[in-house]
């Protein structure tokens, strides 16, 4: 019998191959601040293979076959692209191009407001957020995980 997973990660694919965007709730703690844990719900849309994706977020295969949302810092001649989430203090991953499955368009916020990843605002709160010293994130990150684990109960 198939893993739930592994379903939802080969349809995510067969959508994104159809050339369809599609939505997903949030699952994890490696986006906040900017994404958070089962409150935000993000709008993905596939690339084309010569699309600069650098500065965007982007929906992967990690390495282990886990579907991932992490933030592109660069992608090099031979392909491979860096990628880190904004809830990561030091740690970084690695993939092909290949392994890149779409782009996030938008977030939809709890209250139902759609914002764009490309607009002021969000890049605004990005440089901030990515501006601000590690050992300041780190901390900060500390208390936003533990009022999320308060929230879920």
């Amino acid at each position: 019998m198939a893993d739930m997973k592994d379903i939802i990660t080969t349809n995510i694919e067969q959508i994104i191959a159809a050339g369809e965007t599609f939505k997903i709730v949030v699952t994890g703690y490696s986006m906040l601040p900017m994404l958070g844990f089962g409150r935000d719900t993000i709008v993905v849309r596939r690339t084309m293979p010569n699309e600069d994706i650098v500065g965007r977020i982007a929906m992967f295969r990690s390495e282990r076959g886990h579907i991932v949302v992490h933030r592109v810092l660069r992608v090099d001649g031979a392909g491979v692209v860096t990628l880190r989430g904004y809830g990561n203090i030091a740690q970084y991953e690695r993939v092909r191009r290949e392994d890149i499955i779409g782009v996030v368009e938008s977030v939809i916020r709890e209250s139902g407001r759609e914002v764009s990843c490309l607009s002021r605002w969000w890049r605004v709160r990005e440089r901030l957020w990515i501006g601000l010293p590690r050992i300041v994130r780190q901390y900060a990150l500390a208390v936003i995980r533990r009022v999320a684990n308060l929230k879920r109960g």
